[in-house]
């Protein structure tokens, strides 16, 4: 079970850095890559099967933690859905749903 649990880990990295690589690519004509929305999902999904693989374990998680990083991380998709569906989006957009990915990150580093 660690190996799977090393490779969710993998690809939840991976997907946050798809958010983040994907906007900072776009700055300049401001608008949100289909790999950004794909990383997102990514990020959101196999976050979740972290915490279900770690309740499985020893059921040591920290769940305001875990609240938390879940309703940043639902934000972070709501943005992105919504900015696909608009024509055009402003720097600002993007530049919020890259602080939020990077809040998310820190929260993650640092709680």
């Amino acid at each position: 079970m660690e190996i799977v649990y090393g490779i969710l880990v993998v690809f939840h990295l991976l997907g946050w850095a798809l958010v983040l690589g994907g906007l900072a690519t776009r700055m300049r004509k401001p608008e949100i890559p289909a790999g950004v929305w794909h990383g997102a999902l990514t990020a959101v999904v196999t976050g979740l099967l972290l915490v279900g693989i770690a309740e499985m374990g020893d059921g040591d998680v920290n769940q305001a933690k875990i609240a938390v990083k879940l309703v940043v991380a639902l934000a972070v998709l709501v943005l992105v859905w919504r900015g696909r569906r608009q024509s055009s989006v402003t720097t600002g957009y993007l530049g919020m749903i890259a602080g939020l990915t990077a809040l998310n990150v820190a929260i993650a580093v640092l709680w």
